[in-house]
């Protein structure tokens, strides 16, 4: 009997990492991914069976229910679903835009912003005037912008390194764009998609009419950089050239949907929660691979890596596959306020909402101890070619849940090509690559590993909160 118990005692240990270092868990989590990874076909399915998952579209239902069927295969001690009511939006029919020229009739590359009104039956057709930011169209007045179509071409600054700092730049003016043109009598506005390369594709993405009364609302819509740079040479030559819109698009009222969450309960200190996300809706041009199906994915195989690697947990381990992240935070806001009303400590949350490239490392929001400590991990993740580990940012999804005593992250893949895909209809699943999706998870789950194991640290007297 005492022989058979040591047995069961090795072998226990072996599998838990009994005797083992950092680095040699680091390894087996780095190799459990790339040779028995998940995420990929996970993904694949998500991306080409199911498709664009727009915030309270049949879609999106069916993404929660498979991804809630997939995290109970996974043996979890708790799967459930969280109710949140999400705004409806519905693009309708295929948009259509042209305008003429000396050189003749162009067709344009067009797509309604997420949240828009339609325009009238028919289309709207007006003359044109360009600016460069929202900020613009204060100075021009009433009496230069009343009764046109307000183009706001501004694009991508390419000397950014930082591609996220890029789009965090021009993201004003398709978020405010409509309703600053509409104080000033303008019939719609067209914005310059944000993508950091010339082509033909429209990216859509949230827009906002603020405390706009509806019957002043006009149309809105994303331009390709192709056709922006096409119609602002036009207007150079002529300024009075007429541009013609169509959209269909529609708001309906609230409807019920869900953020999936799984969790494994912590072995020690079951109170203590990590938390790893992605978000579960996307924009319905393309299927979502990027943006943020990569994040998805690799948030439910953090908690299949760690018991591939045979990792017991200490503390609960908690993903979340958050719904409405793309036009409302509705699920955050939701998840964040049960949280609250429960009392639940989340002491560190890690976000994947970047796309699925290649993981360079982890942006922190956090206080300058628990800083300290991370930068004590860095050597660990050098082998694995991450060495951006810097304060400053985490997740919009993981937002709600700041607080003085924890700690949020998002993970940081190589941001040079996001862009391109961003809101697009080329955001698919053939544009992402296994090896590199495969990496993201493991570097997600080794982080996880190390909070797991050393938890933070407490916040002093003094504590200097960054973000």
């Amino acid at each position: 009997m005492k022989i058979k118990l040591l047995i069961l005692f090795i072998s226990g240990a072996l599998t838990f990492g009994f005797g083992q270092t950092d680095e040699d868990v680091l390894k087996t989590i780095y190799t459990t991914s790339l040779t028995n990874g998940h995420s990929y076909q996970w993904l694949d399915y998500l991306s080409n069976t199911i498709g664009g998952r727009l915030s309270g579209s049949t879609n999106a239902e069916l993404a929660v229910q498979y991804t809630k069927s997939e995290l109970e295969k996974l043996g979890l001690d708790k799967v459930w679903l969280q109710p949140v009511m999400v705004p409806k939006w519905v693009r309708g029919e295929k948009e259509m835009a042209y305008f003429e020229s000396s050189d003749g009739f162009h067709k344009v590359n067009i797509c309604a912003l997420g949240g828009s009104i339609a325009t009238p039956d028919g289309g709207t057709k007006a003359q044109v005037i360009e600016v460069s930011t929202y900020k613009d169209i204060a100075g021009l007045g009433e009496e230069k912008i009343e009764g046109k179509i307000v183009f706001i071409n501004r694009a991508l600054q390419p000397e950014l390194i930082n591609t996220f700092q890029a789009y965090g730049g021009c993201s004003s003016e398709r978020y405010r764009g409509a309703a600053e043109a509409a104080k000033y009598g303008a019939v719609g506005t067209i914005v310059r998609s944000l993508s950091s390369r010339q082509d033909d594709y429209p990216h859509t993405g949230s827009m906002s009419y603020g405390d706009l009364p509806v019957a002043q609302r006009i149309p809105s819509a994303a331009i390709s950089t192709n056709d922006a740079v096409k119609l602002s040479e036009t207007l150079k030559k002529n300024p009075n050239l007429e541009f013609f819109l169509e959209q269909s698009c529609q708001q309906f009222e609230d409807v019920l949907s869900y953020n999936v969450i799984g969790e494994i309960t912590g072995s020690e200190f079951p109170n203590e929660i990590i938390l790893v996300g992605g978000h579960l809706d996307s924009w319905d041009l393309g299927d979502g691979t990027h943006d943020d199906g990569a994040g998805v994915v690799q948030s439910m195989d953090v908690l299949r890596l760690m018991k591939e690697s045979g990792i017991t947990p200490k503390r609960s381990i908690r993903v979340v596959l958050f719904m409405n992240e793309e036009n409302g935070l509705r699920g955050a806001r939701k998840y964040a306020e049960v949280a609250k009303e429960k009392g639940e400590n989340h002491i560190f949350a890690l976000e994947s909402d970047a796309g699925g490239f290649t993981p360079r490392g982890f942006s922190f929001t956090t206080n300058e101890a628990n800083y300290s400590q991370i930068l004590d991990w860095k050597p660990l993740f050098k082998p694995y070619l991450i060495h951006y580990f810097e304060l400053g940012g985490s997740g919009a999804d993981i937002g709600p849940l700041r607080s003085e005593s924890n700690v949020l992250a998002g993970l940081r893949p190589d941001s040079q090509r996001y862009f391109d895909h961003h809101h697009a209809s080329n955001d698919t699943f053939e544009h992402v690559n296994k090896r590199e999706l495969e990496l993201g998870a493991a570097t997600m789950t080794s982080l996880v590993y190390l909070y797991d194991k050393y938890g933070v640290n407490p916040v002093p007297k003094s504590s200097n909160f960054k973000d």
